[in-house]
């Protein structure tokens, strides 16, 4: 399309940029709450549309641009690739339905505060794309640090509340420190010579030495921002505290952006990979994932829940990025295309199964002002409209088929049991356990989310001075275009692959899509068909055949001979919501058998109390073996420091003075 308008795919991606800002700016400039919500928003999500379909002539075809912007000697240098172009799809296509539930969502907010929200919601989505177009140090950092900027911003948009605040200051404090560990990253691959471009980076002959320290300070640059142990803990913090299309950007695409620059340094940028840095990321994605699922199933605040879930997925994702850097170095590449294929379409599938529940909760939080799940209930009744978004949300979490969490993690399961005796003998014994692991997440993933939906929706309301109501008409547009994403990718998973092998061809120079579509597009094979083989059209015509068969038996048969009555009150009458099964005690098992894991700390009454009351907290043990000790640190130096500024001004002199000498003599 663009090519017979003889228009590259990047400048019209550089247009979709431009015009965001613009947007933005506009939020400023106007003065009316009801035209930025109605016009400037839905006009946001068009861009985003814009932007998906010309970043899929990207996945095929490579452009370059330079901006005449930057240092004298370093111009912004722009590269579109198979990389970056799927991130840009996924940024695209995830973002519309965000932009538009936003329309909805903050119409009541005060034009005060809605113009410059406007402004960093729009600036938060152009530097995002930006990251991905970067193709050079300078011009990703810019970027970067405009994102991290304008997400702060937002997650802040409640500053008045003294938790928000603390939320933010946590946020940013953990995103610069990310940032200084990539930019040290980028020295190292920079090696002393060339400019800052990653086409320099790429030529760049680093020892294996050097080429691991530049790996593992972007793993932890890029993992302060996917939120993977130990630098996750700003992640259940911001997420509560930002609106909840916010929540739904950071959790559903930003968290990507981390993936993609781990992605593009591992394959791209560094020119050789190692076995045991696959082993590392492997376990490193293990550990957090099941960290991240744990912690999920104790929760009891809607957001925190599901952002510790975010941990969970992106832990996942690792793992496949783990497997792919151990098959690649083997020699194993029909696996490391597999298992790189079921990274980057969880990935995907996170990016709208995430950002549906995270828009669900908002429309929860919207009508009842409620978050903690101890206080909801039964709003299926009040609210069926977004009841049945979160359910079909909610299963897709859970991994269920037909929709698309489980064909990520089929996948990913499969290159698992499909994978052959590697070199390392240390790693053939990872893999088993391993793989255990993985499907100890994916179902301790799918009690988190029948712990999530069952309690807010089903049931009597555990508070009766709640009121509710449904979402509305941009909410739910939104919130269906997340939906018509979790089906579209569940039910047409070869359509998918086939796009992800122009990703797999660059970075693993193998491909799954010859294999995937050998028994034709309603049948998924990884490897053989013999072997395992996935056809999620013909499930889905069985459940739906399955269900209008039972409908018409029960109708044909035994309509009229069904009495109703009230369920068996077990001998007690006297029945009220309080005697359902709480958020609490859904996950007490969990509790219980992970309590040393999940810090448990019990405040029980005493004998002599006249309101005997009992409480339990959940802390993270991470938080205190490594942030206490680190801020109790830096108290005792910056407490040592201060005893230097004490308001003499001879000393101070002297200090100078000091400090000159320490000079000439370093000079000389």
């Amino acid at each position: 399309m663009f090519a017979s308008l003889d228009i590259l795919p990047i400048d019209v991606i550089l247009g979709v940029v431009v015009f965001w800002l613009v947007l933005g700016m506009s939020g400023l400039v106007l003065r009316n709450a009801r035209q930025i919500t109605q016009f400037i928003f839905p006009l946001g999500a068009l861009g985003s549309l814009v932007l998906a379909i010309a970043a899929l002539p990207g996945l095929s075809e490579v452009n370059i641009a330079i901006l005449p912007l930057g240092l004298p000697d370093l111009p912004f240098h722009l590269r579109l690739d198979a990389l970056s172009a799927f991130f840009l799809l996924l940024l695209g296509a995830a973002s519309i339905g965000i932009s538009l539930f936003s329309a909805g969502y903050f119409r009541h907010m005060k034009m005060v505060e809605l113009g410059p929200l406007c402004l960093e919601y729009h600036l938060f989505l152009a530097s995002m794309a930006l990251v991905f177009l970067a193709d050079d140090a300078y011009m990703f950092m810019v970027a970067w640090e405009a994102m991290a900027l304008s997400s702060y911003f937002l997650v802040t948009t409640d500053h008045d509340q003294p938790e928000v605040r603390r939320a933010g200051f946590l946020y940013l404090l953990i995103a610069h420190v990310g940032a200084i560990a990539i930019l040290m990253s980028f020295g190292v691959m920079h090696g002393g010579h060339g400019d800052y471009s990653f086409a320099s980076m790429r030529e760049a002959n680093l020892s294996n030495f050097w080429a691991s320290v530049a790996f593992f300070l972007a793993l932890f640059g890029f993992g302060a921002k996917a939120g993977l142990l130990p630098v996750h803990v700003w992640l259940p913090e911001a997420h509560p505290a930002a609106p909840s299309p916010v929540s739904a950007m950071m959790s559903g695409i930003m968290l990507k952006t981390a993936i993609y620059g781990i992605l593009r340094v591992s394959f791209d940028l560094l020119g050789t990979q190692l076995w045991w840095w696959g082993a590392f990321a492997l376990a490193l994605g293990l550990v957090t994932a099941l960290f991240g699922v744990i912690f999920a199933a104790v929760q009891v605040d809607m957001k925190r829940l599901l952002a510790y879930s975010s941990i969970e997925n992106i832990g996942i994702i690792m793992v496949g990025i783990g497997l792919t850097i151990i098959f690649h170095t083997s020699g194993k590449e029909a696996l490391a295309a597999l298992s790189l294929t079921a990274a980057l379409y969880h990935a995907i599938n996170h990016a709208f199964m995430k950002g549906l529940l995270f828009l669900g909760t908002g429309s929860i939080l919207h009508a009842t002002g409620e978050r903690h799940l101890g206080k909801l209930g039964g709003l299926i009744h009040k609210m069926p409209k977004v009841a049945l978004f979160m359910l079909i949300g909610s299963l897709a979490l859970a991994g269920l088929p037909p929709l698309n969490g489980f064909v990520s993690e089929w996948l990913m399961l499969q290159a698992f049991l499909l994978s052959p005796g590697l070199p390392q003998p240390y790693i053939n014994m990872l893999v088993p356990i391993a793989a255990a692991a993985l499907a100890l997440a994916a179902a301790l993933a799918a009690f988190v989310m029948v712990k999530f939906y069952g309690v807010i929706f089903l049931g009597q309301p555990r508070d009766a001075g709640i009121t509710a109501h449904d979402a509305g008409l941009w909410e739910r547009i939104g919130m269906l275009c997340m939906v018509l994403g979790c089906i579209a990718l569940g039910l047409f998973p070869t359509f998918v692959i086939l796009h992800l092998d122009f990703v797999t061809n660059m970075l693993v120079q193998s491909s799954l899509g010859s294999s995937a579509v050998q028994s034709g597009w309603l049948l998924l094979t990884p490897i053989q068909a013999e072997r395992a083989s996935y056809g999620p059209l013909i499930l889905m015509s069985i459940i739906v055949i399955g269900v209008l068969l039972t409908m018409l038996t029960v109708k044909r048969f035994y309509h009229g001979r069904l009495r109703r009555g009230p369920a068996w009150d077990c001998g007690f009458p006297e029945q009220s919501a309080r005697m359902q099964d709480t958020a609490e005690g859904f996950g007490q098992p969990i509790r219980q058998i992970f309590e040393w894991f999940v810090g448990v700390v019990r405040k029980a009454p005493t004998p002599f109390d006249k309101h005997p009351h009992f409480h339990s907290e959940i802390h993270d043990r991470l938080w205190h073996l490594i942030y206490v000790p680190i801020k109790r640190a830096n108290d005792m130096i910056g407490y040592q420091i201060g005893k230097l500024q004490h308001g003499r001004i001879h000393a101070y002199l002297l200090y100078s003075f000091v400090t000159l000498l320490a000079l000439l003599a370093f000079v000389q």
